[in-house]
């Protein structure tokens, strides 16, 4: 589980009882095998990443992850087609000059990112001019403060969390537009491919079912439902 993300889960009471529909999910995979689940919990994705080749017996290993499509990790990882789609943007102060995303990249402004988040990984890819000061851990809360705390020019990072912020600050305000779609999936070791087929299967059978949707709503969360693969 990657609480960087607020969107798809939330900390539970204790380790074992995280919200949200990535832990719905995990749950309705464990009933569905016949198996127990077992919640191993990471401040950001970059985090869940580095964790893909540990040692079996050791208490960061995972077998299923609930991370972004991104071309480097699917290297290691074989991800499913995405369940939940999330938009990456901009926050900014609020009396910035910086307008739409179009605005930000350009010589010396500085942003904010969770290091090796989905947006980190699309920007440094993307980005000709700007320049990317990277969190020292991978939660949204660290990269704003970062933000906040260097008069960076802005914050990236997933729309939804950015605006729970700015509700709570009036000095801030999050771009409408969007700089990249993040594709929210589920994926496991590359190499394991009976695995990988199966949850590819789930993921699909859940968007069709009404599954994700339900999950979300049950956690408060508002964001786009995948469609089916095609």
């Amino acid at each position: 589980m990657n609480y960087g993300n607020g969107v798809l889960v939330q900390r539970g009471t204790t380790d074992q009882d995280p919200k949200g529909v990535a832990p719905d999910l995990a749950r309705e995979l464990g009933k569905r095998l016949n198996v127990p689940v077992t919640f191993v919990g990471f401040d950001g994705a970059g985090a869940v990443f580095d964790a893909l080749n540990v040692p079996s017996d050791d208490p960061k290993a995972w077998d299923v992850a609930f991370l972004a499509i991104e071309p480097v990790r699917a290297a290691e990882i074989a991800f499913t087609a995405p369940y939940v789609l999330i938009e990456g943007t901009y926050m900014v102060m609020k009396d910035s000059p910086l307008k739409t995303v179009g605005d930000v990249d350009r010589p010396g402004h500085r942003i904010s990112v969770g290091p090796k988040s989905a947006y980190d990984l699309f920007l440094t890819r993307t980005l000709k001019h700007a320049e990317l000061v990277r969190a020292d851990v991978g939660g949204g809360e660290a990269m704003v403060q970062l933000f906040l705390k260097h008069n960076l020019d802005a914050a990236a990072g997933v729309r939804q969390p950015l605006e729970a912020y700015a509700k709570t600050d009036p000095n801030v305000r999050v771009m409408n537009d969007r700089f990249m779609e993040i594709r929210q999936a589920m994926g496991t070791h590359q190499g394991r491919d009976a695995g990988a087929a199966y949850i590819k299967a789930f993921v699909e059978e859940m968007k069709a079912a009404g599954f994700v949707a339900d999950a979300l709503a049950r956690s408060g969360q508002k964001a786009t439902v995948a469609p089916a693969e095609e």
